[in-house]
């Protein structure tokens, strides 16, 4: 089992779950934050030190690599995921070319296995549902610089010996999910009696709660497994349904507007995991 597991982007939202599924295990954990958030950690029995920096994606290999010394684990969850904006932003190349500079960096600390944090999105989307194998089709500057770093450490890796997983996220909700997303509205909205303005809500989608995905993590990074995993439910749910489900829980669905806003022309109809076998 290993010593210690360096966790970058520990206080975001899946960074957090990892962090907190790692309690229960015999495992020092050593969190990356950006500087001025290192009280956002909550205090766990397995973190020694938390690890702080203006911003980890403008570190150089060579500090990485004295900051990595006697880390056995690296789990990469940090990414620019400003809702709204990511999938386009320009901060998707410094988030690429940074975590190079990371894994370069733990390449020379000699740290033995590597777990980065990729996404569906990576997917070609034309089939609905999506397995390991299905074929790579980014179609977003965030989805293309997920699968370049991919490929490229999905090659370059096993060259060195180091232990590679990939584990790509779908569609996440709960503890610490930024307000402006899908699961907060609704329920901010429901419990102030207000409209919850909707698409039709026909598009299908696997929702999985981050807690269950953080544990999912956390066992793939205290494993020997390696290559891409899916980090999904499985379960076919289409928005409509989901969101009943939120409203149900306070008698309110009478407030879900479904159609008051245009459904997205280019959005996927389907989307849909088939988990990796664990």
């Amino acid at each position: 089992m290993s010593n210690v597991i360096m966790i970058t982007g520990a206080t975001g939202f899946v960074g957090r779950q990892i962090v907190s599924a790692l309690e229960t295990s015999k495992v020092n954990v050593v969190p990356v934050v950006r500087r001025g958030s290192e009280g956002l950690i909550a205090d766990s029995p397995n973190v020694n030190y938390v690890l702080s920096t203006p911003d980890l994606f403008a570190e150089d290999e060579t500090w990485w690599a004295e900051q990595c010394q006697g880390v056995d684990v690296i789990v990469h969850t940090a990414w620019y995921t400003e809702p709204g904006s990511y999938l386009q932003a320009p901060q998707n190349m410094n988030c690429l070319l940074g975590s190079l500079n990371l894994v370069r960096g733990a390449v020379k600390a000699g740290v033995k296995r590597i777990v980065v944090i990729g996404t569906c999105f990576e997917y070609d989307f034309s089939g609905g549902v999506l397995s390991i194998e299905t074929p790579i089709k980014p179609l977003t500057p965030y989805a293309a610089a997920k699968a370049a770093l991919f490929f490229s450490l999905s090659q370059w890796l096993p060259s060195q010996s180091i232990q590679f997983s990939w584990c790509r996220l779908f569609y996440l909700y709960g503890e610490g999910e930024d307000e402006r997303r899908l699961v907060p509205y609704i329920r901010k909205q429901v419990e102030n009696g207000k409209p919850v303005e909707l698409t039709s809500g026909k598009q299908i989608r696997d929702f999985l709660d981050v807690a269950v995905a953080g544990k999912k993590i956390a066992d793939i990074a205290l494993s020997s497994r390696e290559g891409p995993f899916n980090i999904c439910s499985g379960v076919p749910v289409t928005v409509r349904q989901f969101a009943e489900q939120i409203a149900d829980q306070h008698g309110r669905r009478d407030l879900l507007m479904f159609g008051a806003r245009p459904d997205n022309l280019i959005d996927p109809p389907c989307v849909i995991g088939i988990p990796t076998d664990e």
